[in-house]
């Protein structure tokens, strides 16, 4: 028999209005959120992390989304392997730092220890007829897309991981991802459900009037505008874009940079979106004067002129791919109001801080952008709480993109037989 909350979920879902945001239990009911942990986030390829977050064997990282806690870890034979952060014995947590490097993985309450494919290795006093065998660490799925890291916490994952890697890996691969280094990481919780975070970050009709920094090196006009509502400026400057979109591509494609616009943000069980944009002013990163902020570029890149990649996955990550470095974001759900946004620079390995890079001008636009959006978000849970609220409507011009990252979410629900 249904429960009362599973009635309504399922009536809340049902009744979603094309074009407009969602209904206020969907942000701040805590029983929509443990729904959302569990058919969103506990059957979707989830992105987690980079391949230099854990570059040398022994190396580990612990990744907690819900109640469930994940040891990512590079074995000997340099393989990353993930598995759940659960002691077989009687239970007790392997790991407790979110970083660290291993010889073995020892769980400290008994001593029995695991090697880094998760197989035991010792577990003492258990008898003679006690299979070791049997009680290895229970894997989880991981995938690679040339260096980003996806966990899937289900036992039968989205098949479709591989058509996305299939059409991605060409327009990462330049950037050489996995002989980068992390130069500096930031946690932000922002106050708001993790729908709030991913709809704001899936549109720029925000970003005039509340990013300057960002807007600096970023053309708003990459993510949708209203061309009747422009003036003359706007539209000679809405023009200058577009033939700059079209040179760009055209040259950075003759290079080996595939740059073309590919979106199945609401048409795939893993959905994603890239293309790579022209940046304004010198055009080489997300920087304040618009130039690199490393003089090492990332793989074999030998100019910084080639716009910024941008690739988005659904439930929960974004990402910005330069000449000269990259910066990757997830969004980890904490509760019904709170979310985890994690931010990673990377840089090429052998790149030296203070020589060729400075940490504060490398982070300063999307320190500050970050810093912005949390507050943007925590204003949005603000007003889902109020009993004033109700669903409002997308601009078809500029939030677009919001539209289907709220199709996708309210299509999977249904599809995971959200009741």
């Amino acid at each position: 028999m249904l429960d009362k909350t599973d009635t309504h979920l399922e009536a809340l879902l049902r009744r979603r209005k094309p074009g407009y945001s969602l209904e206020a239990p969907f942000y701040t009911d805590p029983d929509i959120f443990a729904a959302d942990l569990d058919l969103i986030f506990g059957r979707h390829w989830i992105y987690v992390g980079v391949e230099p977050d854990v570059a040398e064997p022994g190396d580990a990282m612990v990744i907690d989304i819900g109640k469930t806690s994940v040891i990512i870890t590079r074995n000997d034979d340099n393989e990353v392997r993930a598995f759940h952060n659960v002691c077989r014995h009687r239970g007790a947590r392997v790991l407790q730092d979110y970083k660290t490097s291993v010889g073995n993985l020892v769980c400290r309450y008994h001593a029995w220890t695991y090697n880094l494919d998760g197989k035991l290795l010792f577990a003492e006093h258990m008898g003679k007829d006690f299979d070791a065998g049997c009680h290895g660490l229970k894997p989880v799925h991981i995938r690679s897309l040339e260096g980003l890291l996806f966990i899937c916490l289900s036992d039968d994952p989205p098949a479709d991981f591989d058509d996305m890697a299939a059409r991605m890996a060409p327009y990462l691969a330049p950037h050489d991802l996995k002989n980068a280094k992390v130069a500096f990481e930031s946690e932000l919780i922002e106050p708001g459900n993790w729908k709030l975070v991913m709809e704001n970050n899936r549109e720029c009709y925000h970003c005039a009037g509340n990013h300057p920094e960002l807007t600096v090196p970023l053309f708003a006009y990459g993510f949708g505008f209203a061309p009747e509502e422009l003036d003359d400026m706007g539209r000679l400057e809405a023009q200058r874009y577009a033939d700059l979109v079209k040179a760009s591509h055209g040259e950075w494609e003759s290079c080996g940079f595939p740059s073309q616009m590919i979106e199945h943000l609401d048409d795939m069980v893993t959905g994603f979106r890239t293309e790579r944009l022209p940046l304004d002013g010198a055009g080489e990163s997300h920087t304040g004067d618009t130039k690199a902020a490393c003089r090492k570029l990332l793989g074999a890149i030998n100019d910084p002129r080639h716009g910024a990649l941008h690739f988005w996955t659904q439930p929960n990550s974004w990402h910005h791919f330069m000449s000269d470095h990259v910066v990757t974001f997830s969004a980890i759900p904490l509760d019904a109001e709170r979310t985890l946004v994690r931010t990673k620079w990377l840089v090429h390995k052998d790149a030296v801080e203070g020589v060729d890079y400075d940490i504060a001008n490398l982070t300063a636009v999307w320190q500050a952008t970050n810093v912005q959006d949390a507050e943007l978000v925590g204003l949005c849970q603000e007003g889902a709480r109020s009993p004033a609220y109700e669903p409002g409507p997308y601009s078809p011009h500029t939030e677009m993109l919001v539209e289907k990252f709220c199709n996708w979410y309210v299509g999977r629900m249904r599809a995971q037989g959200a009741r």
